[in-house]
């Protein structure tokens, strides 16, 4: 069955980042000028994927009139002629019906986010997007990992490197690599301490999961930070059926940490013929 969806988990509140995030939507904030729920689910479209999930919480309203028509300001925008800034502004719109929201009435993690979409996924494989993971790539990251769905057919998450001393910040994996770029994944755990990580192959936020992680994700079981984590739930259904880790082509910015943010503003900044220049300025 081909991967259709996508869910998106936008309810979080954005801790790190305030007060910026006090009222706007962490997913909001510009790397640039675009949000970083518009790469997202750019990324998500241009690897064909066909309906895109938000599961959102309160105070989200900022991201929803993201993708919504804005009639006044595209009638600004004709009076004053400015004709390539409209483009912009429609091409933000996706097709009615494109996307669909769903609430996650308490903050209960990862898992519980995803959990949140069961009903709106149905019985099919999906994919799962972290805006805040925001990964710079030729070839979306996402595509990437559909070709191999697409042969192996089974669960997949993105995998990095990570220095060691940072395994407790993420989902860590053991596994064995079995073909280019792909590793066959014996284990994960959240969050290992680096004296008791199996390795520093790390979960980056882009996952393509059976249906069957519903079930598990159903019964609850609090993990780390006594939230229901995604990685449990993998690590439970890797008794069940194969998962595989895919070492993606591309360069991954962590924005949900304020120096991977401010790096990934000067990294896509400086691909701008009209930003460059001043920077390498002032970086001078």
């Amino acid at each position: 069955m081909k991967v259709r969806k996508a869910v998106f988990p936008v309810a979080g509140l954005g801790t790190r980042f305030l007060p910026a995030t006090k009222a706007l939507p962490k997913e909001m904030l510009p790397v640039v000028d675009i949000p970083l729920i518009q790469y997202a689910v750019e990324e998500a479209l241009n690897s064909g994927i066909e309906q895109i999930i938000f599961v959102t919480g309160r105070g989200k309203t900022a991201l929803e009139n993201h993708f919504d028509r804005s009639v006044e300001l595209e009638n600004i925008l004709k009076s004053k002629n400015k004709e390539d800034t409209l483009k912009v502004v429609e091409a933000i719109v996706p097709e009615t019906g494109t996307i669909i929201y769903t609430r996650q009435n308490e903050p209960l993690g990862l898992g519980h986010a995803i959990w949140c979409a069961r009903d709106v996924v149905g019985d099919e494989p999906f994919a799962v997007l972290l805006a805040d993971d925001l990964i710079k790539s030729k070839e979306p990251v996402l595509k990437q990992m559909l070709q191999r769905f697409n042969r192996l057919r089974a669960s997949m998450v993105a995998v990095m490197e990570v220095a060691k001393e940072e395994t407790n910040k993420y989902g860590i994996i053991d596994g064995k690599d079995i073909e280019d770029n792909v590793v066959d994944i014996q284990a994960l755990i959240e969050k290992p301490d680096p004296e008791s990580a199996p390795s520093n192959l790390a979960a980056i936020g882009r996952y393509i999961l059976t249906p069957e992680i519903f079930n598990i994700l159903g019964e609850k079981k609090r993990g780390a930070g006594n939230e229901i984590q995604l990685t449990d739930a993998m690590e439970i259904l890797l008794k069940k059926q194969p998962v595989f880790g895919y070492r993606f082509d591309g360069t991954r910015f962590d924005c949900g940490d304020k120096a991977g943010f401010l790096m990934a503003n000067i990294a896509f900044a400086m691909e701008r013929d009209d930003l460059a220049p001043q920077i390498k300025e002032f970086f001078k």
